[in-house]
């Protein structure tokens, strides 16, 4: 590769420590304004920090020498009790702002006490968030990366040139993301070839959903795994490469879509502790139709990333990194 001598050519300690430097310090950011409450959107993005953590340093595991304290299980952990709340503020919002002013009266009566329900719930969890972000145990994860920060411990292939190395530490995310089974869910095999079943109706769809449907959850998060990934070293690829970012975040979208549709609708039917489609039959309407768009956005990428070529594609421009004169920089975040 030609280099100009004045561009500093990143080995794999320097990402590996940038990126947990650039992701931690996003992370604490928000941690006294998500304590307070006073904007949801603080705590949104704590918790995107927390993932872009975890996945930084799942991503450089094979160079990363961590203490204990900050092992990749721990930040999940606060992730996961962050999360809570922040599923709550997904369900109010979207019960409030998008289905509410669509609903007849008597629907909107049974969303009222709904919506009072989950402000208890709230309530409880932004206790919990509270509780483990002045627990000892959450100091000590902070104060193990800080020293970490201060004087990184690498395994022996740190001095590796990180352009070189690239595709090792890309690639097997990638794959995970390929072999996922969700990508079967809606198909059929047909002359030795999977073809996805364009003819199914909502109705359909939902008894798949109902059956199948926290498989596509599961794609969902390795589908962030591998963006969070992919988002570090954007300026070592091209255009091609961050065509691929985009699908992978077309996928996270339309999977969440998805996803988030299901919970609201659980939730409500145990509020109800009823059939939805018999107490609250518009807001189910509602409920399906956005999962069924979901659904159809959701197969087109599908049916996209099926083709070989396409697979192909993807893993020869990760083969293929180049060094740019700001290899030293960061490639633009989107949560």
């Amino acid at each position: 590769m030609n280099v100009k001598k004045s561009a500093k050519v990143k080995t794999l300690g320097d990402a590996a420590s940038g990126a947990i430097d650039k992701y931690f310090r996003k992370t604490i950011a928000h941690e006294a304004e998500v304590i307070q409450d006073k904007n949801a959107e603080e705590l949104h993005q704590m918790r995107v920090g927390l993932r872009r953590l975890r996945s930084a340093i799942t991503g450089f595991a094979p160079v990363l020498d961590l203490p204990k304290e900050a092992s990749e299980r721990k930040i999940g952990k606060v992730g996961r009790i962050l999360g809570t709340l922040r599923d709550l503020d997904v369900m109010l919002e979207s019960l409030q702002n998008r289905y509410y002013p669509n609903l007849p009266p008597q629907e909107q009566e049974v969303l009222d006490e709904a919506v009072f329900d989950l402000l208890k719930q709230r309530r409880r969890a932004l206790k919990g968030v509270r509780a483990v972000l002045e627990r000892k145990s959450y100091q000590s994860l902070k104060k193990s990366i800080e020293d970490w920060l201060e004087k990184p411990q690498f395994r022996a292939i740190e001095h590796l040139p990180i352009a070189e190395v690239l595709p090792d530490l890309l690639l097997p995310q990638v794959s995970e993301f390929f072999l996922h089974p969700a990508w079967l869910l809606g198909t059929e095999y047909e002359d030795g070839k999977v073809k996805v079943c364009e003819d199914l109706n909502e109705s359909a769809v939902e008894e798949k959903l109902a059956a199948e449907g926290t498989i596509l959850h599961d794609l969902r998060k390795q589908a962030k795994r591998v963006r969070y990934l992919m988002n570090l070293f954007g300026d070592f690829y091209g255009p091609a490469y961050e065509g691929y970012v985009e699908d992978v975040k077309a996928v996270q979208e339309c999977l969440g879509d998805i996803q988030d549709s299901q919970v609201l609708g659980e939730f409500l039917t145990d509020f109800v502790d009823r059939d939805l489609q018999k107490k609250l039959p518009k807001l189910a309407g509602l409920l399906a139709e956005k999962r069924y768009a979901a659904w159809q956005k959701w197969q087109v990428l599908q049916r996209k990333y099926l083709n070989s070529e396409v697979r192909q594609g993807w893993r020869s421009t990760l083969i293929h990194p180049v060094i740019k004169d700001a290899a030293n920089g960061d490639s633009p975040e989107q949560n």
